[in-house]
């Protein structure tokens, strides 16, 4: 099911998988240089709705518009505020969730939107080549549980980049930042999002 939702940065568009007995909603939310065909959401949304999770897969503003650029953060986090409404109206836990700048998103509104938790899929952790230039403050303080899943050879950050934290990480090998293993990798483009959709479950039951 397609809803179309009206935020103060535009129009944004969300796309429902439902589960048939939900306890949890997962919002989540594409990055600055793709959409919702993600192979990561899509394997999400085709999963959990079997574990009781209902999955809600966020077009922003930007994207619904046709735009190529994403806007800057501050839009970002206006047009998911905007559409926090609408995931909320079935009075069950949300967690918030994106990929790359998505990720980021979630990571910096998860608890003023008062969110059970955080799903960080291939979180930005640098520019590639800048580990100068880190965001691991918005990861460090979400305030919530929070679940990063990372591929092995992400340019943007790899796990072992990571600082210590009070958060969970989930280690896709050889993945890149879009969860692409090479054909030489030890394990299939297949198990690589098995392993995406294994520790998401995972960590799912293990917030009640």
């Amino acid at each position: 099911m397609i809803e179309i939702v009206e935020t103060d940065a535009g129009t944004a568009r969300i796309t429902w998988h439902r589960a048939a007995d939900p306890r949890l909603v997962l919002a989540v939310s594409h990055g600055a240089g793709g959409g919702v065909d993600a192979r990561d959401l899509q394997t999400l949304a085709r999963v959990l709705p079997g574990h009781g999770v209902t999955v809600a897969l966020v077009e922003q503003p930007w994207r619904v518009a046709g735009r190529k650029v994403a806007p800057a953060p501050k839009t970002l986090d206006t047009g998911w505020r905007g559409i926090w409404p609408a995931l909320t109206g079935m009075e069950l836990p949300v967690i918030c969730g994106g990929r790359s700048a998505g990720a980021r998103v979630a990571c910096r509104t998860a608890a003023e939107l008062g969110a059970r938790a955080v799903l960080a899929l291939s979180f930005p952790l640098h520019p590639p080549g800048r580990p100068e230039k880190s965001r691991a403050a918005e990861l460090l303080g979400t305030g919530v549980p929070t679940l990063v899943v990372q591929g092995g050879n992400d340019p943007f950050g790899r796990p072992e980049e990571f600082p210590e934290g009070p958060y969970r990480l989930v280690e896709v090998p050889y993945g890149d930042h879009g969860f692409a293993v090479p054909k030489r990798a030890e394990i299939t483009q297949e198990r690589a999002l098995e392993i995406v959709a294994e520790g998401v479950v995972e960590w799912v039951a293990s917030l009640g």
